[in-house]
């Protein structure tokens, strides 16, 4: 198939690409690199041998959004282009709910006009909201606890919705956990805008010495070392879910399927630090602190679905993760280049 990679140069977009070519599908990029640089497609580009079609623009530019569909033979897309950062979601709202609905109704409006059906969407854990009994389970309600969850829940109904008026359609709802880790070549990996909003890319900053130390937001939850715990999931993996998600939307007769990925197993912030430290080859200084305000105590998926209906399984271990992104991370202690 040809694919259509929304935000493709991203952090878990960038993974799947690579993933997708392997699989043996011609694939394209559109991505307006708010939150991603150039030299991603360079790289994807040196490790899959192919040439990537690049198209550098905004997805709510319904204009450019109709010209890309009109003049690309697209057979599929997978849709990441969105803001993401929930703290910044908090802050901005408005700017949340037009981008990440706004890009999306540009992009279905365009596909439903020339006829392309099969969509997979990167959604999120945060649809399971605040008070979701462990392990998380695809039939439970949804909501949210911040601007940045709602508008994955938001997108998740309205793409119900389009399927209900549209039976044609084929689209997957992947939700899941928390991508760490990066290509094991250590080439790309993920690269957070400022100071990183999640834990093993700001562990990854501690270990190279960009942050002074780790902050632990809490160690009095009612886990096993009092830590939050959560599920993370290698970014290899999640990539090569979404191949097998789209796999799936080729012969299935539901309009809309719904699948957790993630590995079904919580670790904890002090595993996570200690699988890092052991990847890294010493200590790394952290502090406890109080607990930060819309946490839970723990959060990890039951992955039943996706693993009997997909054949897919997450199978790389937290080891494995830390250690790939403190390969990245070595490799490229600031990032990606600007230029």
């Amino acid at each position: 198939m040809r694919v259509l990679v929304t935000g493709g140069a991203g952090y878990i977009g960038s993974h799947t690409v690579i993933q997708l070519v392997a699989a043996g599908h011609d694939v394209l990029i559109v991505d307006n690199f708010s939150n991603a640089k150039p030299a991603v497609v360079h790289r994807l580009e040196s490790i899959t041998g192919v040439k990537l079609p690049v198209h550098a623009f905004d997805l709510r530019d319904a204009d450019r959004t109709e010209h890309l569909f009109a003049h690309e033979q697209i057979d599929a897309v997978i849709h990441f282009a969105g803001l993401k950062a929930v703290g910044e979601s908090m802050e901005q709202p408005l700017a949340y709910y037009e981008n990440n609905l706004g890009s999306t109704f540009s992009l279905v409006r365009a596909m439903a006009r020339h006829d392309i059906t099969k969509l997979v969407f990167s959604s999120s854990a945060t649809v399971y909201g605040h008070n979701a009994p462990v392990p998380m389970k695809e039939d439970f309600p949804t909501s949210a606890t911040n601007p940045y969850g709602w508008t994955k829940v938001m997108v998740e109904q309205i793409l119900r919705d389009v399927a209900v008026a549209q039976p044609r359609w084929r689209i997957a709802l992947l939700r899941y956990f928390n991508p760490v880790g990066a290509h094991p070549s250590g080439t790309i990996g993920e690269d957070p805008s400022g100071i990183p909003n999640n834990l093993v890319p700001y562990i990854s900053q501690v270990a190279v010495g960009r942050r002074e130390k780790l902050r632990i937001f809490g160690d009095d939850y009612s886990t096993p070392d009092g830590t939050a715990v959560r599920d993370y999931i290698h970014v290899e993996d999640l990539a090569a879910g979404h191949v097998a998600a789209l796999a799936r939307l080729a012969s299935t007769d539901r309009a809309v399927s719904t699948w957790n990925l993630g590995t079904g197993t919580g670790s904890s912030v002090f595993d996570v630090l200690h699988a890092f430290e052991r990847a890294v080859g010493h200590d790394l200084p952290y502090e406890v602190v109080g607990r930060r305000a819309g946490d839970i105590a723990a959060s990890y998926a039951d992955p039943g679905r996706a693993n009997e209906q997909l054949g897919w399984t997450a199978t790389r271990s937290l080891d494995n993760m830390c250690a790939d992104a403190w390969r990245w991370q070595s490799q490229n202690p600031d990032g990606y280049p600007d230029a």
